[in-house]
């Protein structure tokens, strides 16, 4: 006795049909159009760390060199780097910078960093100085954003 089976069915045809591709062309857009964005703001993430971990040792360079000579003029921390990191450049900012008593160390982004601006002083307070489209500064500026919405 034969049983028939209907074409559809038959375990002697592969492949898959128009729409079974379609349904999967359109599940794997819809998730890179999440993944991709997210993606991409956490790498950046990883890099502004960099800069941040950078100012604090710049930062801790310019206490030992005062504790030394009781002065911040001619700190070697305050001397224009741009070359020991590949997405930010680091400097004394200000007129006269750095001062007897005071400084400002800034790291300015480059590259796939460009428009971040971090900065820490002489009393160790930080400010996030610009940010690109897409992130927020923080309010208020009292820190160094760490996420797009303005979080430190």
């Amino acid at each position: 006795m034969t049983t028939l089976v209907p074409q559809r069915w038959r375990s002697d045809e592969s492949g898959f049909t128009l729409i079974e591709l379609m349904i999967a062309v359109a599940v794997v857009a819809i998730l890179s159009a999440i993944a991709v964005p997210n993606y991409t703001a956490y790498v950046m993430r990883g890099k502004i760390s960099e800069a941040t971990s950078r100012l604090a040792v710049k930062q801790v360079q310019m206490e030992q060199f005062f504790q030394d000579n009781r002065t911040y003029v001619a700190g070697t921390a305050c001397a224009s780097d741009t070359t020991s990191s590949k997405f930010f450049d680091f400097s004394c900012t200000g007129a006269g910078a750095p001062a007897a008593t005071t400084f400002i160390i800034s790291a300015v982004g480059k590259d796939s960093m460009a428009g971040f601006t971090f900065t820490i002083n002489q009393s160790g307070a930080t400010t996030t100085g610009a940010v690109p489209s897409g992130w927020t500064a923080p309010s208020p500026n009292t820190c160094w954003v760490t996420k797009k919405g303005g979080e430190c």
